[in-house]
């Protein structure tokens, strides 16, 4: 059963691989790649706020007192007195973003396609929070941020074996498949769990990214210091901007249970800064 794993595994990567040539990936990619720098924390300048979806919240709850619900609601009442006098204020966040019980706001607004005023190609952060904050993308914890015509974002760290980053183009493994309420063995949150069904374009991060080969929306990809690639930033997390998803498709999985999942294929758009490469992961 191993070895039919492996041989699955590494046909799976040359059609991947395959894909991504047909699609012009080689020519893309520029005859000298930079190496990755020393990182530096991304600046942040205060623009707009947009309240979070349910993907965006802290993965842990948090208390909120009486005193913070009476402070949002002074907040919500300011704002609406500084928009009746034409101006534009701040709106309170939905849901705390610190760990610390702290009301944070983001001063931008993740739910728009293309890049992030104030936000450069290769800001780079320590944490999802802190991407999530700046708005390049909205959820802690998700890979996809979906909108109505298209995703607005994807985070790639590597989640599964078969998929192909070459930088300027990559494969992606959609989402869904997975029991996330676990089991009595083992009850917490199992997003790396194996695949008990099926993935399908009807769940709602699938069909976002669907919808993006549809619209040819651009879609905001960050890598993350998982990924095992020269192209995975040695920590934290990077922003490597703007790429179109050019095909979508489902085929069999990985695994024992061999159940079908989302296949999609991005391609970086020309213009942009050349992605560093980290000499330290494999190519």
């Amino acid at each position: 059963m191993a070895s039919s794993y492996a041989e699955e595994r590494e046909a799976n990567i040359r059609r991947n691989r395959q894909l991504l040539i047909e699609l012009g990936v080689e020519k893309l990619v520029p005859t000298q790649e930079p190496r990755e720098k020393q990182q530096v924390k991304a600046k942040r300048t205060a623009t707009e706020v947009d309240e979070d979806d349910e993907d965006d919240k802290p993965p842990r709850k948090l208390v909120r007192t009486e005193a913070r619900r009476r402070s949002n609601r002074l907040a919500s009442h300011a704002s609406m007195e500084e928009q009746k006098r034409g101006k534009t204020a701040p709106l309170p966040v939905k849901g705390l973003s610190s760990s610390s019980g702290s009301n944070k706001q983001r001063t931008r607004n993740p739910k728009v396609y293309g890049h992030i005023p104030g936000v450069e190609v290769g800001s780079w952060w320590a944490s999802r929070q802190e991407c999530s904050e700046d708005a390049v993308h909205a959820p802690w914890v998700g890979g996809i941020a979906p909108g109505e015509r298209g995703a607005y974002s994807v985070a790639i760290s590597g989640g599964y074996e078969d998929d192909i980053d070459g930088g300027y183009a990559f494969t992606y493994t959609g989402a869904g498949g997975r029991d996330l309420k676990g089991t009595k063995a083992a009850p917490k949150n199992l997003r790396t769990a194996p695949h008990s069904f099926d993935q399908t374009f009807e769940h709602n991060h699938n069909k976002a990214l669907k919808r993006s080969v549809e619209t040819g929306k651009p879609v905001r990809v960050i890598r993350g210091y998982k990924l095992q690639s020269k192209y995975g930033p040695s920590e934290g997390y990077r922003y490597d901007g703007l790429y179109v998803v050019k095909k979508y498709w489902r085929e069999k999985g990985l695994g024992k249970g061999g159940h079908l999942v989302c296949k999609f294929a991005f391609v970086r758009i020309e213009g942009q800064p050349p992605i560093p490469v980290n000499p330290d992961k494999e190519g």
